[in-house]
């Protein structure tokens, strides 16, 4: 089997683009969430993530918590703010699941993590969260 010179050029130019992936397999970068239901990131102009391609830490995430012993004290603010709730404390005894809500909003910037030659991306958190 023989090869013209332009598919050896070809050939030549792949391997080094290659060569340059596997020395560099990762690469941190940036994004935007254009969409939640489905998650949608926008890293430039013309990429967009979708979930798939995308692997959330729990700081992107809502994700459930077991803790045990917990003790709050009451609200000092608000519309319902009196002395004796603020001396009012509440205490858990025992393991319980609480829901902590992390997932990402509308808008925000993140930063990710480019691994697998860009198949794959971790979100490892937000620099420009929203309320």
């Amino acid at each position: 089997m023989s090869l013209d010179v332009n598919e050896l050029v070809r050939l030549v130019k792949q391997a080094a683009v290659d060569a340059v992936w596997a020395g560099s397999p990762m690469m941190m970068c940036h994004g935007t969430v254009i969409g939640t239901a489905p998650l949608k990131i926008q890293v430039d102009q013309k990429k967009i993530l979708g979930k798939t391609q995308l692997i959330l830490t729990d700081n992107v995430r809502d994700f459930n918590v077991v803790l045990s012993t917990i003790e709050g004290e009451g609200t000092s603010e608000g519309p319902h703010y009196t002395e004796e709730a603020s001396a009012h404390r509440h205490r858990y005894e025992g393991r319980k699941k609480w829901r902590v809500h992390n997932a990402l909003k509308l808008g925000e910037k993140v930063i990710l993590l480019r691994c697998d030659g860009g198949q794959k991306y971790i979100v490892l958190d937000r620099w420009e969260a929203r309320e």
